[in-house]
């Protein structure tokens, strides 16, 4: 499609959008839409997200929603009720990916993958205002993320911002070999790599395996986000949160680092875990310390 058949298409989205056209700027260009483009490209990347799997879901600031309006249907689609109910966020905006669509295919037509949409004063319900065009909705984990997002807003004074969800590999096998509970997976991630009780002190939450997309997992999920940022699927994912889309990447990309250096390590140990070395409670405790971060003491000896 050429510029001008671009601009002729904007025209019908109505003039502010024409004149944006016109200037350079579209939708796809502001800073937060690149942002999570780029975390949708990276994790297909780095080949967490098979066919339609994963998804991604980030909170408007004031100042995105106002930059990122005239960009916006003339009239906003309808109503559609979400299961649960999340009043703290009422009327907020959310970008989120879209149910059925690949992650790999969201640099290449952001519009018809992704798409903002925006909550009632309730919390209960949902319209889009931007993309998933052709009939589009956002992630059947919608609810799980809206609840997540509520529980992790009032856990972090309103920090957090973005919500990811990714099938790494690593992860995921730990799954079959290790008890599903918070404090196994944490110590073993823990000591793992060095660096991983600075970038998630507080641990990983573990849900056993649930059906995804309904209001079960979403409650099981927010239950564990109040005390971490980062919780575990079952057989099935990772589910991740933070401030920043780099943070968030980055959490996801050290616990699953970590988990591929637990697997390898243990198949070197011919498939047990009773490493020659590792590091000791007391050695997590002097990271602790010398990094000034406040460690979950309940997971450690």
């Amino acid at each position: 499609m050429t510029f001008l058949d671009q601009a002729q298409e904007a025209l019908t989205q109505g003039f502010d959008t024409a004149r944006g056209a016109v200037s350079g700027v579209a939708m796809e260009q502001l800073g937060f839409v690149r942002g999570f483009v780029r975390l949708c490209n990276d994790g297909w990347d780095q080949g967490w997200h098979e066919r339609n799997g994963g998804n991604l879901t980030y909170r408007l600031t004031d100042e995105d929603v106002e930059t990122a309006r005239k960009f916006f249907d003339k009239e906003p689609r309808e109503w559609t009720p979400m299961g649960v109910e999340v009043p703290s966020l009422g009327g907020a905006y959310f970008l989120t990916t879209g149910t059925g669509n690949y992650m790999r295919n969201v640099a290449g037509n952001p519009k018809k993958n992704i798409g903002i949409v925006q909550l009632n004063e309730t919390g209960d319900a949902y319209r889009i205002v931007w993309g998933l065009i052709d009939g589009g909705r956002p992630t059947s984990e919608f609810p799980t993320h809206v609840m997540n997002h509520a529980v992790r807003v009032a856990a972090t004074d309103g920090e957090c911002r973005v919500i990811y969800h990714a099938h790494p590999t690593n992860v995921i096998a730990m799954t079959f070999v290790l008890p599903l509970d918070s404090r196994t997976f944490t110590r073993v991630l823990w000591k793992a790599m060095t660096e991983c009780v600075v970038v998630f002190p507080q641990g990983v939450g573990v849900v056993p395996w649930m059906v995804p997309g309904g209001a079960d997992i979403a409650k099981a999920t927010s239950e564990l986000m109040k005390d971490h940022d980062a919780v575990v699927w079952a057989q099935h994912g990772l589910f991740v949160s933070g401030a920043t889309f780099d943070s968030t990447f980055g959490l996801l990309h050290t616990i699953e680092k970590a988990a591929d250096i637990y697997g390898k390590a243990r198949m070197m140990n011919g498939g047990s875990d009773a490493f020659m070395n590792t590091i000791t409670d007391e050695g997590l405790r002097q990271i602790a310390k010398d990094f000034n971060i406040s460690i979950n003491e309940s997971y450690l000896d």
